[in-house]
């Protein structure tokens, strides 16, 4: 049987000892992520060459314009996954933490697979704005309330029963935690993850963290007696896209599903290097720059 667990194929990474040396095992090749990935050549250009298409190729059902069937290639299956992993039941709380692309995505998710309430934890209050008008979330900035804290008592004293990291290596965050990490990932020496160590804290006994934040090598002051006295399960991976694009592609059809907000920038690709500034830097409320050849 096939597990289709796309992103740990054993063939597609030609380069495979780096990811070796740091992870032990070399997942599969991703276009456009990096060397240790690969090195496969990304799609902003004109025209690109896809590898391995027999797989990688899907026809976008009629009636599904560009602006929606863009996202199914990255942002709408990388927060379904999120969700899918976190093992979301028919009433359930979710908490998000991140409302950028794949964050926004996983909240609608949540709410597809049956997520009671939906909490989003940002500090930008135009994501915090879509999140609540297009994901039907709860939002939460950490910049003016203290998150462990608003979860608690929003609650009832449980906590969330999903958590989903959709921040990653370079989370920002309040506090001498996030300064410590913050001087460590200044000397190459550790990743910053505010975003994982409060998902942990705040997920209630016996819930699930999903984490499809980006995280590359190592890590520091992870709560693992959290994680082992809560009982927590932690799931996470590189986006298995292809698993999820006709699923994603009928609930975009039936309208329970509409990532066309997350194109906030289109642009020429003459203008790219403004849109990857936008981006990086998330200036003008930026949080897909969109190029049209």
């Amino acid at each position: 049987m096939r597990r289709t667990d796309f992103s740990c194929c054993d063939n597609t990474n030609p380069k495979p000892l780096m990811a070796e040396a740091v992870w032990g095992h070399s997942p599969a090749g991703i276009i456009g992520y990096s060397h240790a990935l690969g090195g496969w050549a990304g799609s902003h250009a004109s025209f690109i060459r896809v590898p391995f298409a027999d797989v990688n190729v899907f026809k976008v059902p009629e009636g599904i314009p560009d602006e929606k069937a863009l996202f199914v290639s990255d942002a709408c299956p990388t927060g379904f996954m999120g969700a899918d992993l976190a093992g979301i039941q028919s009433g359930d709380i979710v908490a998000v933490w991140g409302c950028g692309g794949v964050g926004q995505m996983a909240m609608q998710s949540a709410r597809i697979l049956g997520a009671e309430r939906v909490f989003a934890i940002d500090r930008f209050p135009e994501r915090l704005r879509m999140a609540s008008e297009h994901c039907g979330a709860e939002a939460l900035n950490y910049e003016e309330v203290d998150i462990p804290e608003a979860l608690t008592e929003l609650t009832g004293g449980r906590g969330p029963d999903r958590c989903i990291d959709c921040v990653g290596m370079e989370a920002h965050g309040m506090g001498v935690g996030y300064l410590y990490d913050l001087a460590k990932q200044q000397a190459l020496l550790t990743e910053r993850i505010v975003a994982l160590r409060e998902a942990i804290r705040c997920c209630r006994k016996g819930g699930t963290v999903s984490v499809m934040g980006v995280y590359g090598a190592f890590v520091d002051k992870f709560p693992m007696g959290a994680v082992v006295n809560k009982a927590l399960t932690i799931r996470s991976g590189q986006q298995h896209g292809q698993r999820y694009v006709d699923r994603l592609f009928g609930h975009i059809e039936r309208g329970e599903m509409d990532p066309s907000h997350l194109l906030t920038h289109p642009m020429s690709l003459e203008q790219g290097p403004r849109g990857y500034d936008l981006f990086k830097n998330k200036k003008e409320g930026c949080v897909r720059a969109v190029f049209t050849p």
